[in-house]
């Protein structure tokens, strides 16, 4: 007799050996793509609190109101700053609120627990300071 295909065994075997490899390679990717976001946003974070001193150094030591006002100095920054929870950056919400014309604080914090595990801080003078993520209980 001449068989043409696959015996149920051999399927079954390779997608068993499929399996095993998506059970390997899929953690991997999602613990890559949380360390990029959680880069990416500490990178936002630090090129935010850039353009806010850039902006008070050509204003006679008076920092920006709002992220309008730091928009010609960092273009995407309209962008971070309306960011919610959402529609979050890179996982990251981005809060300007903090900006005013005698400094700033401004924040990022990872939309959940699996787009990044860092709160970032700056506040005027461009100090960054880093938390560990925790999720807020429902």
């Amino acid at each position: 007799m001449n068989r043409k295909g696959f015996t149920l065994v051999e399927i079954m075997i390779v997608v068993a050996i499929i399996a095993l490899l998506a059970a390997i390679a899929i953690p991997n990717l999602l613990s890559a793509k949380r360390t990029a976001n959680t880069a990416a946003a500490k990178a936002n974070i630090r090129a935010l609190s850039t353009a806010a001193e850039v902006y008070a150094t050509g204003h006679n030591g008076a920092y920006p109101a709002d992220a309008t006002a730091i928009a010609p100095y960092i273009a995407p920054a309209t962008v971070l700053c309306a960011s919610t929870a959402a529609a979050p950056v890179q996982g990251y919400v981005y809060d300007c609120t903090g900006l005013s014309a005698t400094g700033y604080t401004l924040t990022a914090t990872p939309a959940s627990a699996t787009a990044g595990d860092t709160t970032f801080s700056v506040t005027t003078g461009g100090v960054i300071t880093e938390t560990a993520y925790v999720a807020p209980t429902p």
